[in-house]
């Protein structure tokens, strides 16, 4: 009777913890899912902003179509072309911002106030999704969720290769 009971407790704790630890990485995967939507919000407006650029009577007509490439071609990119989308517009707006640090017209150093503010919050986000991902996939090595596969079909967060360039 004693045995039964003992192994009822311990099996009851065990579910218990196999539970608690299923729900806390669904938390994680929710908190990669959150952080990565908060990223790519950011890198549409970066997108819209570099195309607002593009278009200001300021840029001469060839970094206005560099510019404006980039731009597209970052905001249509599919998953897989992300990165190099993105490091393409992040390298295009560094040669742009030199061109147009010596802006007079009000609307044009708004906009590069914004984008400096912008590229501020896109380094934040890209910290607190790299730590997201990391966190997840720290999670996810460990032996009882890969044994008990409580990741269920979830497929493994990454980071992306634009993550570490210099904005």
């Amino acid at each position: 009777m004693k045995a039964g009971l003992i192994f009822g407790i311990v099996l009851l704790l065990s579910l218990w913890y196999l539970s608690f630890s299923a729900t806390r990485l669904d938390r994680l995967h929710h908190r990669v899912e959150t952080s990565w939507a908060n990223l790519d919000g950011l890198l549409q407006r970066r997108a819209a902003i570099a195309l607002e650029l593009a278009h200001s009577d300021y840029s001469d007509p060839a970094s206005s179509l560099l510019l404006t490439a980039a731009a597209y071609q970052a905001r249509d990119a599919s998953i897989r072309d992300r990165s190099f989308a993105e490091s393409g517009l992040s390298g295009a707006l560094t040669l742009l911002q030199s061109d147009l640090s010596t802006a007079t017209n009000p609307a044009e150093m708004a906009l590069l106030r914004e984008l400096s503010e912008l590229t501020a919050k896109i380094r934040v986000a890209i910290a607190i999704h790299v730590d997201a991902v990391s966190s997840t996939r720290l999670v996810r090595a460990k032996l009882i969720f890969k044994l008990f596969r409580l990741a269920g079909t979830a497929p493994l967060p990454m980071t992306y290769d634009f993550e570490d360039d210099a904005l």
